[in-house]
């Protein structure tokens, strides 16, 4: 059956043209579309579509709003249109706390008829949007800043009326284990850094590991998650002022350091090097890979550098990026951890190095956070 959904744009133009890019494609089917967000929220319960496309700027009802209670009443993925600026990646943000499961920058220029290219990724995007595991929504607070950083309202601001219990650890076959990695196994001279990947339902996962590490975690961090340039400056800095941990966006030469994670930039590659203790590269990278930034490139460069000393996690996303990376890593002796589908807002990409047996361990999102902390001594 098509994936139904349901277009939300005060714009007739933009409506019209997502409803005409839709009506070409039989894989989907137009059920609807809304002008604000109060109707939105009562096409949603009368339709009940697979997808809502949701712009931001509306009247009577702007798109967070209209999102939070779609989210409260009528649980449904949603893909937000948004602008490629500073404040516009402030509202994404703000939309992927609530709920939100991925984003497309809004252009009207590349919405114009003949743009094939974008035609082609808002069916690919609705398509796996609409296989969202709801659960992998699920959001908590994190705990309070510390008191160096100023208080901000929290990425996660919808919490569950009671946590759920952690899961356990599944090894694959390659991993005898059943109860996760023992305690201090990867401390010392084994692990030297860690390094996270992640695409859609990354921020708010990301969000929820990195605000549950003390300041004294003893491991630097490198985070890549999809993001175009202009988001990845604002994301780090929200990271930064919620974690005990100093997060920032990578620049070109930064040391790696414990208590120190680096995200890195949008439309860029981040390489590691051991050369003077460890620091990170940033460069523009081969136009031919599909992400920028990638996790395969920063898998790489830091299975080459560092041999052994590396502990690669893969949470929730889309596609396969990061599998060959840690195919690379394992070579080298690395730990590579996957995020299991339960916990997953996307399960492709831990999907993608489970499937590869390249995962070390498969964790449930609450558990990630605590096993870093066991396993790295701190």
């Amino acid at each position: 059956m098509p994936v139904k959904v349901l277009v939300v744009d005060d714009s007739a133009f933009f409506r019209q043209r997502v409803a005409a890019i839709l009506n070409s494609d039989p894989r989907v089917e137009l059920v609807g579309t809304a002008e604000n967000g109060r109707v939105a929220i009562d096409k949603t319960r009368e339709l009940k579509p697979d997808v809502i496309t949701m712009d931001y700027e509306m009247p009577v009802m702007n798109g967070i709003a209209a999102l939070a209670e779609i989210m409260r009443s009528t649980p449904t993925p949603v893909l937000m249109f948004s602008s490629l600026t500073y404040e516009g990646a402030r509202i994404t943000l703000e939309a992927l706390d609530a709920g939100a499961v991925d984003f497309l920058p809004k252009s009207y220029e590349q919405m114009a008829p003949g743009k094939g290219k974008l035609e082609q990724v808002l069916i690919e995007r609705i398509l796996a949007v609409s296989r969202t595991r709801m659960g992998g929504l699920a959001r908590s607070a994190p705990p309070p800043p510390s008191a160096a950083k100023p208080a901000v309202a929290p990425l996660s601001s919808r919490q569950p009326a009671a946590a759920p219990a952690p899961a356990a650890s599944r090894p694959t076959r390659s991993a005898p284990r059943r109860d996760g990695p023992a305690a201090g196994s990867l401390a010392g001279s084994k692990c030297g850094l860690v390094i996270i990947g992640t695409s859609t339902g990354g921020p708010v996962a990301v969000q929820k590991i990195l605000t549950q590490l003390p300041s004294s975690f003893p491991k630097p961090i490198l985070i890549v998650q999809h993001m175009p340039k202009a988001f990845t400056g604002a994301f780090a800095e929200r990271l930064n002022q919620q974690c005990q941990i100093s997060v920032r966006e990578a620049q070109d030469g930064d040391m790696l350091r414990p208590g120190l994670a680096l995200l890195a930039p949008g439309g860029q590659q981040m390489l590691v090097e051991a050369r003077g203790g460890g620091r990170v590269r940033i460069v523009d990278g081969d136009e031919r890979l599909n992400y920028k930034p990638s996790v395969d490139v920063t898998f790489g460069s830091a299975a080459r550098e560092l041999g052994a000393k590396v502990l690669g996690i893969v949470l929730t996303g889309m596609g396969a990026d990061g599998r060959e990376g840690a195919r690379m890593l394992k070579r080298n002796g690395s730990q590579v951890w996957a995020q299991n589908e339960e916990s997953c807002v996307i399960f492709g990409m831990p999907q993608a190095i489970i499937q590869a047996e390249l995962a070390d361990y498969i964790l449930d999102l609450n558990d990630v956070s605590a096993t870093l902390q066991a396993v790295t001594g701190n």
